[in-house]
């Protein structure tokens, strides 16, 4: 993955409240012609997984969640609602750290984040939250298979993303939680840096990086959900999201 010496990165703006059943590659779609855009070969489409979500209706109302013991007992060490960590264990293989304003869990796609990805914010009942995508890879594939044929045939690369914090470093970033039609990593392992030497240790989460530039104009509270992303180039077209997934074993953080 590299780009052409310039990028740019366009908000898509127009998109309307989604729901569950919505047609979500049709709203986009219209979108980006509203922004005066259209596809093109090469371009990344970010979509914010709060809208796949939606669109999916992966939604908990929380007036049906009666908390279990271990969640009154974790939400007491948070501060948090009671429901809505008993939301996040459901959608958890672990709890990996408890703390104050802290519930950091390991999602049952995976994924190692706050709250195992329940979120209530940019949801119009303030008695819902929205839950990660079942399966952000084939969100991603399904918006991009529906779009491929505006883009001219392709290449089109679609992301998925949310909002992560990170071990070591303050605040969030976004980050792809699902990738379609391109490589996730770029690896530079075994090529030759600028003074010859050979690179043993340098990979790039260029969908992550990616996905953040995108934040940039799809902001937090600015209702623009998706992001254009034009000027770069790649080969292949990877392995999905899971190539960002560090193994476990190797992950000092886990263990």
């Amino acid at each position: 993955m590299r780009a052409a010496g310039a990028l740019e990165v366009h908000a898509l703006r127009g998109v309307p409240e989604v729901r569950p059943g919505d047609d979500l590659a049709a709203l986009i779609l219209a979108a980006v012609g509203g922004s005066g855009l259209d596809l093109r070969p090469w371009d990344v489409v970010v979509v914010t997984h709060k809208v796949v979500s939606k669109a999916e209706g992966a939604l908990v109302d929380l007036g049906t969640i009666t908390p279990s013991a271990a969640a009154i007992d974790l939400a007491g060490q948070t501060g948090g609602d009671p429901r809505v960590v008993e939301v996040a264990l459901r959608e958890s293989r672990r709890v990996l750290r408890v703390g104050l304003g802290v519930l950091v869990c390991e999602t049952n796609g995976g994924l190692v984040c706050a709250n195992a990805g329940v979120d209530r914010s940019n949801v119009p009942d303030a008695d819902s939250v929205t839950l990660l995508p079942r399966d952000p890879d084939a969100s991603a594939a399904a918006l991009r298979t529906a779009w491929l044929e505006e883009a001219g045939g392709g290449p089109l690369g679609v992301i998925v993303c949310d909002s992560f914090g990170r071990p070591f470093r303050e605040a969030q970033v976004n980050v792809a939680v699902g990738v379609a039609g391109m490589p996730a990593l770029t690896d530079h392992r075994g090529l030759l840096d600028a003074t010859g030497q050979l690179m043993q240790a340098s990979v790039l989460a260029t969908a992550d990086e990616i996905a953040s530039a995108a934040e940039l104009v799809m902001g937090k509270v600015d209702d623009v959900p998706v992001a254009l992303v034009r000027g770069l180039c790649w080969s292949g077209e990877g392995r999905g999201s899971a190539e960002l997934q560090r193994d476990p074993e190797r992950d000092l953080f886990r263990r």
